[in-house]
């Protein structure tokens, strides 16, 4: 499929360090941007659809690096059924596994951690639910586990790895296991702060910083925070990703989202939601967070959306997150919502209000166009302008 975007006003790129991209329209073929700039009426013309975004504002499609999946479109933590299609509607194209720990009756000896995520990583492989990338399968470490077995799972195609659920008898067992890990070439996360369900353990800075991993999940608390003397470690004596997540402490959030820009580590900073847990469901997680740091803070609005899109991508070695030539076609349309005070899209988030989600763009197909089921109306008439496929992406009214 051939689509296209036109008549933007802004198009953010992702990248916080040259945010604003010059143009008014996107091109994508065959699930991929081909063209960012003007358009030109035969490129526009020979596209399959067109999304007029009547002077809208464009971004990457928001990257959840931290969703606690089951499998399917199924939390039984919260005994929910879609939620992830319900996810797309607040604007989270691409979601990461958090691990599979919420498996009613996981398993919890080698074999079995092994096997959950084998499952998982297969079972999502080609499952896009609503029109989102899931990456699912990611092993929970677990005493027993040998550097074999992580080349066995790798070499099934394994890439994520999570520390902080698993049976030992202190975070610093789970030293080895990450180094592992590492070496077969995965993403290795943990869990950071107070225990976040019975069984596990509290981690904090001294384990983060003797384990070594890629990201360090919900640095602001899972829902508990680790104490404030940690963060300046973390940021000053590792290179360990900090993420902050919707469900957490949003103190801390603030707290060091402030510290990293000061300590210039911009890259380092990552925002995911960690649900569904026992905070719930958030299909506007992602959205609230930007809201809050670019808010009630000094962040410039186009680096939170950074830290929820190409931030996360550089990360986690992803061809999404980023709205360039070659990247994953996964793209947002937004607005400010009907009944606000502010006119645009980034105006209305740095006054802290949601935007309004006017279309979403998955593989280069669009998911729908027109409103969010999750969101007021856009004030702009965002519309399909031209048709030549046998689908309607609009969405019936509330």
């Amino acid at each position: 499929m051939k689509s296209a975007i036109v008549n933007l006003q802004t198009i953010l790129t992702g990248d916080w360090r040259d945010p604003i991209a010059k143009g008014d329209s996107i091109l994508m073929a065959d699930g991929k941007i081909t063209s960012i700039g003007t358009a030109s009426a035969d490129a526009v013309a020979a596209c399959d659809v067109v999304i007029d975004a009547d002077k809208a504002t464009a971004l990457p499609g928001f990257i959840d690096s931290q969703v606690h999946l089951t499998f399917g479109d199924y939390t039984p933590r919260q005994k929910t059924v879609g939620f992830l299609d319900s996810y797309v509607h607040g604007g989270t194209t691409t979601s990461i596994s958090a691990s599979e720990v919420h498996v009613p009756g996981r398993p919890k000896d080698p074999e079995g951690v092994k096997a959950l995520a084998v499952a998982a990583f297969k079972c999502f492989e080609h499952y896009r639910p609503g029109g989102m990338r899931v990456y699912g399968g990611s092993v929970i470490l677990e005493p027993g586990l040998v550097e074999a077995d992580f080349k066995e799972i790798a070499d099934k195609g394994v890439w994520l790895a999570k520390a902080g659920f698993g049976a030992v008898k202190t975070p610093f067992d789970y030293v080895p296991m990450i180094s592992w890990a590492k070496k077969h070439g995965m993403i290795t996360t943990v869990h950071t702060g107070g225990s976040s369900i019975p069984g596990s353990s509290g981690i904090w800075a001294d384990h983060l910083l003797a384990m070594q991993p890629h990201v360090s999940f919900h640095v602001n608390g899972g829902p508990v925070a680790m104490p404030d003397a940690d963060f300046p470690r973390m940021i000053h004596e590792s290179q360990i990703a900090l993420q902050v997540c919707t469900a957490g402490n949003l103190r801390t959030t603030l707290l060091l989202g402030d510290m990293i820009r000061q300590a210039d580590q911009f890259d380092r900073f990552l925002i995911a939601t960690d649900t569904p847990t026992g905070s719930g469901i958030m299909p506007l997680g992602m959205m609230y967070t930007i809201t809050h740091l670019a808010s009630l803070t000094d962040m410039p609005v186009e680096w939170a959306i950074a830290a929820a899109t190409g931030n996360n991508a550089k990360v986690y070695r992803l061809n999404s997150g980023f709205l360039r030539v070659g990247c994953d076609a996964d793209v947002l349309v937004l607005d400010a919502c009907v009944g606000g005070s502010k006119s645009t899209a980034l105006d209305a988030m740095r006054n802290g209000d949601i935007a309004a989600v006017g279309a979403v763009v998955t593989d280069g197909v669009p998911r729908f166009v027109g409103r969010s089921r999750n969101t007021p109306a856009p004030m702009k008439r965002i519309r399909v302008s031209q048709n030549r496929v046998p689908q309607d992406f609009g969405l019936v009214a509330h």
